[in-house]
């Protein structure tokens, strides 16, 4: 585990509960299935929620997200929670640019580098796909 600047020999790094840093957590979304990306999100929202620093990295067809629109998955609303907590997406640019997307905004164009970065630096990788 890489220690944080900031943290004391012998701290643990777990300690959103007694208010404290938590642990950081980089998510892998690779699908554009509604309930996949929306159970992601919701997950990542709850990590936040819980003091946990969450970046967000979307993946092949997750880049679509912004457009899904499902009546039983509201993936807009969940997403727009996630960052209104201060979590963090970012999406890959080459996978936009093979659909000739643009990134919106709350998901903005990242590179491979940064996802090994995310990576590197996560006490935590979870991915949904």
């Amino acid at each position: 585990m890489v220690k944080r600047e900031d943290q004391r020999e012998g701290e643990d790094d777990d300690t959103a509960v007694s208010g404290r840093p938590g642990k950081t957590y980089a998510v892998i979304i690779n699908s554009k299935d509604p309930e996949t990306v929306w159970n992601a999100l919701r997950f990542a929202s709850a990590a936040v929620s819980k003091g946990h620093r969450v970046s967000v990295f979307l993946l092949g067809p997750a880049v679509e997200i912004e457009g899904l629109d499902s009546g039983q998955f509201d993936v807009r609303k969940i997403l727009g929670r996630f960052v209104d907590l201060g979590g963090e997406v970012l999406s890959c640019g080459t996978c936009l640019r093979l659909r000739k997307m643009n990134a919106a905004e709350s998901c903005p164009m990242s590179t491979m580098d940064t996802l090994v970065r995310l990576t590197e630096e996560a006490d935590r990788v979870v991915t949904f796909g």
